[in-house]
Formats: C-alpha cells, structure tokens, sequence
C-alpha cells in the first residue's frame, strides 16, 4: 500500500480521536508544528525513516523534541505510530492531517507568485475570488516572489493555475509570432 494511503488512514484516525476528545484544533496546531520541525530539521525525518534506529530511541527523540510542546493526544499517537514500526509515515501523516483537517474546515490553500509583493487590496482581492469559486470558509495566501514574471501573478489551488503574469504572456505571443 502506498505511502500516502496509509498516512491518510492514520491522519484521518487521529482526526476521529480528537474529534472524539474535543482536541481538534490542538491536534491540529501540533501536526503544524510536527511538519514545521521535519521540514526544518532534515535529520529528524533521516532518524524516524531509518529502520536500524531502536523504536525507544526515535520514541525517545520525539519526547525529548515534542514532550512539552504538543498535546498528550499527539504525543500518545506519535509513541503508537513509531511502536507499530511505521515512524517513516510520520511526516506524511502530518501533512495528510493538516490535509485533511483544511477540507473539513473549509479552509483552502492559494499559492501566488507574483513579479512583487502583493498589495493588501489585491491579496484580498485574490482571497475573496477564491472563496466565490470555489466556495471555501477561509483562504490561506502563500506569496512567493518571482522578479522574472515582470508583472502580474500566477495563482494555484489544489491542482488548477491562473496564469496572469506578463512573462506568460510575452512567451505567448513569441510562440505566435514563430508560428
């Protein structure tokens, strides 16, 4: 079974536990944090991958890193995971519950690259366009700046693209004009 397939039945496992325990959003705030942690720390994801690694020892490294930080729910659910020797979905999981905590909430994800920063008109501009379309509760904006676009902003949600830049563009109208 695929590796997202199963952080997807784990992540949607815990979802039903917080759930049941009115922890959600604690949950929630931990699988962020979790994911922030590996991401910034390459090593972390090395050491929960990495099957000679004892299970009490990357038990241990988890509760050492997320002892004080996180709730007793995630906590719990991170020492069940690594002792059923699936530690390497732990950081897919993460991202399959953050994934999956956004759908039930509404909350949809909008990445813009754009030729400069965006003003606070049109990021909202942007945010209210996405919620119309596509019906969200809550828009997240990640801005990326990207100087070769010239002008104008790419936007991606989920797996569509508006691509509005002027680069875009001027590659167009080259292809027509060798055609």
């Amino acid at each position: 079974m695929s590796e997202i397939k199963v952080a997807g039945r784990y992540a949607k496992s815990l979802i039903d536990l917080a759930v049941e325990n009115n922890g959600l959003a604690e949950s929630y705030n931990d699988m962020v944090l979790f994911e922030k942690v590996v991401d910034e720390t390459p090593e972390l994801e090395a050491i929960l991958k990495n099957p000679i690694v004892p299970l009490d020892k990357k038990v241990g490294i988890l509760n050492g890193i997320f002892g004080d930080k996180v709730g007793q729910l995630s906590l719990t659910f991170f020492k069940t995971v690594v002792n059923k020797g699936r530690s390497a979905i732990l950081f897919a999981t993460a991202k399959q519950f953050i994934k999956q905590y956004n759908e039930i909430k509404g909350i949809v994800t909008a990445d813009v690259t754009s030729a400069t920063a965006l003003s606070a008109e049109a990021k909202a501009q942007i945010i209210e366009t996405v919620k119309k379309e596509l019906g969200a509760k809550e828009v997240i904006v990640n801005e990326k700046i990207d100087e070769k676009l010239i002008g104008g902003f790419i936007l991606k949600v989920g797996d569509k693209q508006f691509d509005a830049s002027i680069a875009s563009g001027l590659n167009k109208l080259k292809k027509e004009f060798a055609a």
